[in-house]
């Protein structure tokens, strides 16, 4: 899939990338890809398998059992040993380990590998999110988007995701874990959280949902518009 037909969404943790990225894949009918979503498939089938983390055992099973992403009408969906795993994914013990893993450079290669694989299944182009899409994945994207927003309000977003309340004790708790969890991708040795240096930054603590998916659609139709790539983007 030429580089030119992906929007790159990168971001930290509870910044809004997977819901803005889906919402935008549809309104240019692009697939959505979601990288974080193949991470977390790959810990839920190590914790499931009570796999060590070491590089050569999780790679060997991904590959075997496998660990995939699938596309569908609606994008792509995660499986593991030929089962729908999207709502599995999000269950408190991955969210716990997913960081871990995705840091073994290993792991980011064949996860890489599998994105570059998924997007060249769709003839018309991608939305991807994630950390690293940007500056690793596809560097040469056509648009690179990086969100941001203040932390109590990443911390509201993914309590009301979770489906709990968000009251102010838990958000506070839900901010502290956020930015530890930032600190940890911003540190870590392989492709850490970082803003490409064309990226558009976008913060979105005060805007509404259609607000900021507005912002980015508008930016990728200037884009691609000025890349010539054709009327039905537009």
């Amino acid at each position: 899939m030429p580089a030119n037909r992906v929007i790159a969404i990168d971001g930290p943790a509870g910044s809004g990338k997977s819901t803005t990225a889906r919402a935008v894949a549809e309104r240019l009918a692009l697939a959505h890809l979601d990288s974080g979503a193949l991470y977390r498939a790959v810990t839920l089938a190590a914790l499931d398998s009570e796999c060590e983390l070491s590089a050569q055992r999780l790679v060997a099973l991904v590959r075997a059992l496998p660990v995939r992403l699938v596309l569908t009408d609606r994008g792509f969906r995660p499986e593991v040993a030929g089962t729908d795993v999207s709502a599995a994914i999000r269950m408190e013990r991955v969210n716990d380990h997913v960081s871990a893993v995705s840091a073994i450079p290993e792991v980011r290669e064949w996860v890489n590998g599998q994105l570059r694989e998924a997007v060249r299944q769709h003839p018309r182009g991608a939305v991807m999110d994630g950390r690293d899409i940007g500056t690793v994945v596809f560097p040469e994207a056509a648009l690179k988007v990086f969100l941001i927003a203040d932390p109590e309000e990443r911390a509201r977003r993914r309590l009301v995701q979770e489906g709990a309340s968000p009251d102010p004790r838990r958000v506070q708790d839900a901010a502290q874990e956020l930015a530890r969890r930032d600190d940890a991708d911003s540190r870590r040795a392989v492709a850490p959280l970082l803003k490409a240096r064309d990226a558009v930054v976008l913060d979105t603590t005060k805007l509404s949902f259609e607000e900021q998916v507005e912002r980015i659609v508008r930016l990728a139709r200037n884009v691609f518009s000025q890349l010539d790539i054709g009327p039905s983007y537009a």
